[in-house]
């Protein structure tokens, strides 16, 4: 962790010790989640949590270490932390080391946005869709997209989900969205979705396309996550603005 430390000192000295966004979006286990297929756990070595959570996880928390020093030392303070996490941190997604590393980065996020608070920082969590990014369509163009469905979602209809995804660019876009918010601070510490901020930002991705929220009963109907007969005439005419809340998605996976 030494040159992440170097490079906060670096944008230290050449920006008056001034920084204003972090986006901690770094990750290193597409390949391997991808070629475990459906392999348990503990069919994995246990070193697969390193190449997991090293650099998704542990070096989010570093960045978010160093960042945080220099925002709080402006006066005023401000500044804005958005942590890249995913669905897989709500329920059983991919395998294990993914799931709790995700759940990990949402609550490390609400946890930070309350010492932040006093200071005016603000921390998001921010999940975005499936995500068509350059090593996803190598994978798939190869036919070797191999990722483990959940519990709920079939394989077709995860590899579905992923070939019909959001461009790396709509996260992006998001993330313009919020930042350039007066407003933001009124969501730190809040998990947020990019499907849901383009509808109420008002940007569509860079084909287009209105990019739906996995909260939206359409995308569900949409991508075979819910699936009965006439289910896709339904998913014709249902509009995007139904969704499941937030708050419900959670209390149905709670463990309590």
């Amino acid at each position: 962790m030494t040159q992440v430390k170097n490079l906060f000192e670096q944008i230290e000295h050449e920006n008056e010790g001034n920084l204003d966004i972090l986006v901690n979006n770094a990750y290193a286990a597409v390949q391997t989640i991808s070629s475990s297929g459906n392999k348990t756990f503990f069919e994995q070595e246990p070193e697969v949590w390193d190449i997991v959570n090293n650099v998704g996880l542990r070096n989010h928390y570093y960045c978010c270490v160093y960042a945080a020093r220099l925002m709080t030392k402006r006066q005023p303070s401000r500044g804005i932390i958005i942590n890249i996490s995913s669905i897989g941190g709500l329920r059983y997604l991919f395998n294990v080391p993914y799931g709790v590393g995700k759940e990990a980065i949402d609550r490390m996020s609400a946890d930070m946005a309350v010492e932040l608070d006093p200071f005016r920082v603000t921390v998001i969590s921010l999940w975005p869709g499936a995500v068509k990014t350059e090593l996803i369509t190598k994978i798939a163009d190869s036919n070797e997209l191999n990722f483990k469905r959940s519990t709920e979602v079939t394989e077709e209809a995860t590899q579905k989900i992923f070939l019909s995804g959001e461009s790396i660019e709509f996260s992006g876009k998001a993330i313009v969205a919020l930042c350039t918010d007066q407003k933001v601070h009124r969501f730190t510490g809040k998990i947020l979705m990019t499907g849901d901020l383009g509808e109420s930002y008002g940007f569509s991705d860079v084909d287009g396309r209105h990019i739906m929220s996995p909260r939206s009963l359409k995308f569900a109907l949409t991508n075979d996550v819910v699936k009965f007969p006439g289910s896709q005439t339904l998913a014709y005419w249902m509009p995007n603005c139904i969704k499941v809340p937030g708050w419900l998605m959670s209390a149905a996976c709670t463990r309590l």
